[in-house]
């Protein structure tokens, strides 16, 4: 019996990605039998990071951690304090697509409030 492998690969919506693996077998009579096996790989998450300067009011952070990254007041205290003692915080952990979404959101509305908050993205 002789076999062979194909692999391939295909990105899905949600930032999935399918790998399938196609074994095909001759078997004694000529014709290849086909076995087909999916694993569903999880897809790279990255880290929104929030950054401090002396501008930007801890309202204003607080506020934009409970409204676009869903903390609880406590929680996004925490982070607020986080930043302003460390120099660095982290919003929240995304696929790549919704990071990103977040961080020009946040851009956006920071500097529609006259404020300049840095948020970037950071791979996990």
């Amino acid at each position: 019996m002789h076999s062979t492998s194909q692999h391939s690969t295909s990105q899905h919506r949600g930032g999935q990605v399918e790998i399938t693996v196609a074994r095909f077998e001759e078997e004694s009579f000529g014709a290849p039998a086909t076995k087909q096996r999916r694993k569903t790989e999880r897809p790279k998450r990255y880290k929104v990071l929030l950054h401090n300067d002396d501008f930007t009011s801890m309202e204003f952070v607080v506020e934009v951690l409970t409204r676009h990254f869903h903390k609880p007041p406590a929680e996004a205290t925490r982070v607020m304090l986080e930043v302003h003692h460390k120099g660095i915080g982290v919003a929240g952990i995304y696929p790549k697509d919704q990071a990103e979404t977040k961080v020009a959101e946040v851009t956006a509305e920071a500097q529609a409030c006259g404020m300049p908050l840095l948020l970037t993205i950071e791979a996990e």
